[in-house]
C-alpha cells in the first residue's frame, strides 16, 4: 500500500487532502462547556497532520465521536475537540458545523495552504454508517468532492487505526474514490501487530481484562495456541472462576459463557493464570466498603470489583521475564480508587517487562493515562482497542484492506 511518505513525495502544496484521523475522544463538562477529557488520540493524530500541514496541503479532517444515530446530536459535537486540536497545533482550526453541507462547502473551499479544517462528526449523517452501499458511496462522494476530487489534486489519508475494522463512508468508500495513503499512525499500529501474529519474541504473554468473556472470545480463541501464559482478570475472570465450580457472589457473571470458559480451562491447561483473590464490595462507589477474599470464597452479596494483591503480584512474577507482552482490558473498575490497585500493579508490570509491550487501546490505553503512568515506559499503546482485537483474531480490516486496492 502507499504511504504518506509517497504522498508527500509528489507535493501536496495547494492540494487539498481529506485525512480520517481518530478523534473519538471522551469529553466531560469544564467552565465553559464540554471540554475532552483524555486528549491520547488527537496527539496521536498530529504527526500525520503536522506532516500535511508543514507541506502546505489544505487539509480536511473527518473524524466520529460516540455513537450518534445519523442524525445531529449535541453532545457528541467535535467542536470541543476543534478546540483542543488547535491548541496542540498551536494554529487555528476551521470547524465546520456540518459534515457535506453548506458549512464544509464554504470553509473547505476557502482554506489556504498549510490550513486545517475539521468537519463535524460524520455520523451525524446516516450515510456514514449505512448497510446500504449506495448510500455509503453517496455521502463518500460529498466527502470526496469537498477535496475537488483526484483531477483537483484531492487525496485521502487513512490515519484513523481505531476505525479500520468498521467498513464506514469515511473509512473505506472514500478511499476508494480518492488517491489513498496509509498514514503514520496505521502504519506504525500495522507493524507492531505483525510482529504479535508472525514469531513473537517468548515468553509471550497476554492479559485481558474488561467485562465480558464475549467480548472477548474469539481473540481467545486465537490467541491460546500461540501464547505462553494468557492472565485474565477484570469482570470476565468471574466466568471462568464460575466453570471451576466457584461461586462469585453478585459479581458480573455470563452464564452462558461458562461451557466455553471450561472448554478453554480444559484445553490451556496451566497457560491460563486466574486470580487467586479480589477485592469485593457490595457497592460500585468512591467510598465502598471493600474486602480482599479468596477468589474461590466470594460472599453472596458481593462484587469482585478488582483483583487482589496476591493475584497482582502472581500476573506481575508472571510478565517478569515476558519478551513479548499484549494488555488489553483493565483489572477492575480502576476509575474508582477502591478498586485502581489491580490495574495499576499490572499495567506496572507490563510496563517493567524486558521486552516489547503493547497496550491494546480503548480501556487499557485510559488506564494508562488516568492512572498518571508514564506512556513512554510501553513500546507501543495504541488507538484502537476493537481494531487491535479484531487483527489479532485474523479478521480483515475494511478499512486497510482497501489501501491495498490499486
Amino acid at each position: 500500500m502507499k504511504t504518506l511518505d509517497d504522498l508527500l513525495s509528489h507535493g501536496v502544496a495547494g492540494r487539498r487532502v481529506l485525512v480520517r484521523s481518530d478523534l473519538n475522544v471522551p469529553l466531560k463538562d469544564g467552565a465553559a462547556g464540554k471540554e475532552v477529557g483524555d486528549d491520547g488520540r488527537i496527539r496521536a493524530s498530529l504527526p500525520v497532520l503536522v506532516k500535511l500541514l508543514d507541506a502546505g496541503a489544505q487539509v480536511i479532517v473527518a473524524a466520529h465521536l460516540g455513537r450518534p444515530k445519523g442524525a445531529p446530536e449535541p453532545r457528541y459535537s467535535l467542536s470541543p475537540v476543534a478546540d483542543r486540536l488547535a491548541q496542540l497545533l498551536g494554529r487555528s482550526v476551521a470547524f465546520a458545523l456540518d459534515t457535506v453541507g453548506e458549512s464544509a462547502r464554504t470553509l473547505s473551499g476557502e482554506l489556504a495552504d498549510g490550513q486545517l479544517l475539521l468537519l463535524e462528526n460524520v455520523r451525524f449523517n446516516p450515510g456514514e454508517t449505512s448497510k446500504d452501499d449506495a448510500e455509503r458511496a453517496e455521502f463518500a462522494r460529498a466527502l470526496a468532492t469537498l477535496t475537488g476530487g483526484e483531477e483537483d489534486g484531492g487525496a485521502f489519508v487513512e490515519d484513523a487505526f481505531g476505525a479500520v475494522h468498521r467498513k464506514h463512508a469515511s473509512v473505506y468508500d472514500v478511499a476508494r474514490l480518492l488517491p489513498h495513503y496509509c498514514g503514520d499512525l496505521v502504519r506504525d499500529e500495522l507493524t507492531v501487530l505483525t510482529q504479535l501474529t508472525g514469531d513473537p519474541k517468548r515468553p509471550y504473554v497476554v492479559v485481558l481484562g474488561g467485562s465480558k468473556v464475549s467480548d472477548k472470545l474469539a481473540v481467545i480463541e486465537s490467541l491460546l495456541p500461540r501464547v505462553d501464559r494468557l492472565l485474565v482478570g477484570g469482570g470476565m475472570c468471574f466466568t471462568f472462576l464460575a466453570a471451576q465450580g466457584h461461586g462469585v457472589g453478585g459479581s458480573l457473571l455470563e452464564q452462558d459463557q461458562v461451557d466455553n470458559c471450561a472448554r478453554f480451562l480444559a484445553d490451556a491447561g496451566a497457560k491460563i493464570v486466574l486470580p487467586t483473590d479480589v477485592v469485593v464490595a457490595e457497592d460500585i462507589a468512591e467510598d465502598a466498603q471493600t474486602q480482599i477474599v479468596a477468589a474461590d470464597a466470594i460472599p453472596d452479596g458481593a462484587k469482585g470489583l478488582d483483583i487482589g494483591p496476591d493475584s497482582t503480584r502472581a500476573f506481575a512474577a508472571a510478565l517478569a521475564d515476558a519478551q513479548t507482552v499484549f494488555w488489553n482490558g483493565p483489572m477492575g473498575v480502576f476509575e474508582l480508587s477502591p478498586f485502581a490497585a489491580g490495574t495499576r500493579g499490572v499495567a506496572q508490570a507490563v510496563a517493567d517487562s524486558p521486552g516489547l509491550s503493547v497496550v491494546g487501546g480503548g480501556d487499557s490505553a485510559a488506564a494508562v493515562r488516568a492512572l498518571g503512568l508514564a506512556e513512554s515506559a510501553f513500546g507501543h499503546i495504541s488507538t484502537g482497542g476493537g481494531a487491535s482485537l479484531e487483527y489479532l483474531e485474523g479478521k480483515e480490516l475494511p478499512g486497510v484492506a482497501v489501501l491495498e486496492e490499486v
